[in-house]
């Protein structure tokens, strides 16, 4: 556990504990005179931990839920004990790890790295798509373990004219719609109940249902948050809708497919394969289910994880902190409605108003 900057009394104190990921949020931030980087660890004394935390502004925290133990997740009870806490930082899209209605309530903001990985992940979502088409896992795993297979048993499917629906039209489902679209000329199909008429035509997708977009995909692509919303979004019913030749592929988080009934589906051949790089347990457990199949291509929730996409999420995550500690409005404000009250939080704490 690191105090490099704890000389600086009148700096803005951050939080954040080493994940070993680089580059991260504190090699940036260690740099600012205005900030006083406090490098935590998992594994030191809670009393350490928490005698540094409980002085803290600002909380930099991993946007996968199952890095973070339970006690330092952000919840209710978390800000109770950090009555200094104006804002908690994830280094990537989600923020699975926090409660947002509770920080709303305490007056915290909580803002996100949306975007800054969204390509990556964007490449990793269409990998799978083409190579579930294509078979490579399945062939791959074949050749290095038997002969005399016939190759016709590999035999895939041309993505071009296919039809691929995705469930979101954010960030990275964007970027699926231009590489499908315009790359593989493959119908593009979108489903986000946020997205206007306007949007769905500037990223050439059609406007339809989920039951719709189950129904007519060849290849399903979700991209969407996960929340109380989108909790088992894709369940049992929606799988059933699916054509037996469609493949779906989840790069966004755990629990918006339900593992239970994806697993039901694959066994009775209700449709022809699955990517997975999310998991509801992560990694999953050695004996899942849907580790079992051979049309299944499993990942580590590395999607997201490239030189490029750390180096973003750093930086903004950085940056993002420094302006809103200087009382600037975040450009990723995930809850808006708590401006007010992290406005007068922020006068009362260091004698300033907010900048607008």
């Amino acid at each position: 556990m690191s105090d490099k900057n704890t000389s600086r009394d009148n700096a803005r104190r951050v939080c954040w504990f080493d994940d070993k990921k680089t580059p991260n949020v504190a090699d940036h931030l260690d740099s600012d005179a205005s900030v006083a980087m406090h490098r935590l660890d998992f594994q030191a004394a809670d009393d350490a931990n928490w005698a540094i935390m409980e002085t803290c502004h600002a909380y930099c925290i991993t946007s996968a839920r199952d890095e973070v133990p339970d006690r330092y997740k952000v919840a209710a009870d978390l800000l109770a004990r950090c009555p200094k806490l104006l804002v908690v930082s994830t280094s990537g899209a989600g923020y699975d790890p926090i409660d947002v209605q509770a920080c709303t309530e305490a007056g915290v903001l909580v803002v996100n790295q949306t975007g800054a990985n969204a390509e990556a992940v964007a490449e990793h979502a269409v990998g799978m798509v083409l190579a579930l088409a294509k078979k490579m896992v399945e062939t791959d795993r074949s050749l290095r373990r038997e002969r005399g297979v016939d190759r016709e048993v590999f035999k895939g499917w041309n993505a071009e004219g296919k039809t691929i629906g995705l469930i979101g039209l954010g960030n990275t489902g964007q970027r699926v719609a231009r590489i499908c679209g315009k790359g593989l000329n493959m119908k593009v199909i979108a489903t986000d109940p946020y997205v206007d008429p306007a949007g769905f035509r500037e990223h050439g997708a059609e406007s339809v249902s989920l039951d719709d977009l189950m129904a007519r995909s060849d290849f399903v692509s979700v991209h969407c948050p996960y929340n109380a919303e989108t909790k088992d979004l894709v369940d049992a019913h929606e799988l059933s809708l699916m054509k037996p030749g469609a493949f779906i592929v989840n790069c966004a988080r755990g629990g918006i497919i339900n593992e239970d009934a994806l697993a039901d589906t694959l066994a009775a051949n209700g449709i022809a394969g699955a990517g997975l790089d999310v998991w509801n347990v992560e990694p999953p457990p050695m004996d899942h289910r849907l580790l079992a199949f051979e049309n299944v291509i499993a990942t580590y929730h590395t999607a997201g994880v490239t030189y490029e996409s750390r180096q973003n999420m750093a930086e903004w995550n950085a940056a993002q902190v420094v302006s809103t500690l200087r009382g600037e409005r975040p450009p990723r404000l995930i809850n808006p409605e708590a401006w007010d009250r992290f406005a007068a939080r922020f006068e009362e704490i260091f004698g300033q108003p907010v900048a607008g």
